[in-house]
């Protein structure tokens, strides 16, 4: 078996090396263009190179999903493309008698996983994993993925159930700008990347009609609150309160107009994510209220107040430090929001 592509192989001598080194410039060279391979497991030989150089040729031919076997391959292709995810497209891979000889498509695992559950007298659940690095699309893949859920697991004949779906899907929805704030920053290699993970299910009746939902989430990245790696961002939320606010909330929530905040870096940096008003709408729309809005964001700006509290060092130990002289005014927003219950605030009476 051989242990290394290039250079020497371990397993087979140099005699196995150059076979292999022949395999691969006889298929990089050969008459078929790589593009057209939609299933890497046609690739022979099957190498690091050989792989990636059927990804780069599909991908400058602007065809951003690949099949591997039964995983699917998709590329970010970093900028818009629309028709790749029209609802026109939906119902053709929905309508289709065999979907998986379509186009290698997000659609195609959609909509063979709803056929699974449709197929089986008793109904066994159906997960789809979507995984990868920062950056590589998970985040817009699982919107898709809800989207063309949402849309085929609707009754065409019935208009009660054609309603409850749109109103599951529009709260799913809903649920992503509020998730994205609280839980996304901008780092090195993504302006919008999630630090924490979600498992969505979405539930089905007997008829496979959708009839509700329910979103987890799990290994939160805290610690960004308090430190930033160099170019990076705190969560998307602090910035949209500091630049969406009004002058009212200003003085509310103690943010005066170009306060500078040491968990707050780079806040000069304006992106598509810090529409504040965005992410108010969605938390109406999944029934949270403006009162209790006003106390999440009165929390959120008590502890930008509270990363710029310093201490002076206590010569005793036993005595309590000394706020630094140029941290007083950040300690009294802080005092004030100490006055106010978490359990308040999150779950009000």
């Amino acid at each position: 078996m051989l242990q290394q592509v290039y250079g020497h192989s371990s397993g087979s001598g140099a005699q196995g090396g150059e076979s292999l080194r022949e395999d691969l410039r006889e298929f990089l060279s050969g008459e078929a263009p790589l593009h057209q391979l939609d299933d890497l497991t046609k690739v022979n030989p099957v190498t690091l190179e050989t792989v990636l150089r059927c990804l780069q040729a599909r991908y400058a031919a602007d065809t951003f999903y690949t099949n591997a076997g039964c995983t699917l391959v998709a590329l970010n292709p970093f900028k818009p493309v629309p028709q790749l995810y029209s609802p026109a497209l939906m119902r053709e891979y929905h309508a289709a008698p065999q979907p998986q000889k379509l186009k290698p498509h997000i659609f195609t695992v959609g909509e063979q996983t709803y056929r699974n559950v449709k197929s089986l007298t008793e109904p066994v659940n159906q997960s789809v994993i979507v995984s990868g690095e920062s950056g590589a699309g998970k985040t817009w893949t699982s919107r898709c993925l809800m989207k063309f859920f949402a849309v085929v697991a609707a009754s065409p004949t019935s208009w009660e159930s054609h309603r409850i779906t749109e109103r599951i899907e529009q709260r799913i929805l809903n649920s992503n700008p509020v998730m994205e704030a609280f839980g996304n920053a901008c780092t090195l290699r993504n302006n919008n990347s999630s630090r924490f993970g979600k498992f969505i299910q979405l539930q089905l009746n007997r008829a496979q009609q959708m009839t509700g939902a329910a979103v987890q989430t799990y290994l939160l990245e805290k610690t960004r609150v308090a430190c930033q790696a160099s170019s990076e961002r705190n969560f998307h939320i602090f910035y949209q309160i500091c630049k969406g606010a009004s002058t009212d909330e200003r003085l509310q929530w103690h943010l005066p107009e170009g306060a500078a905040f040491s968990w707050l870096p780079n806040p000069e940096r304006t992106l598509e994510e810090d529409c504040f008003e965005v992410t108010r709408e969605a938390m109406l729309h999944l029934g949270i209220d403006t009162p209790t809005q006003n106390n999440i964001f009165q929390v959120l700006a008590g502890l930008l107040h509270l990363g710029n509290i310093r201490f002076a060092n206590s010569e005793d130990e036993a005595q309590p430090c000394q706020l630094m002289g140029d941290a007083k005014y950040s300690s009294g927003p802080v005092l004030q929001m100490r006055k106010k219950s978490i359990y308040d605030v999150i779950c009000p009476t």
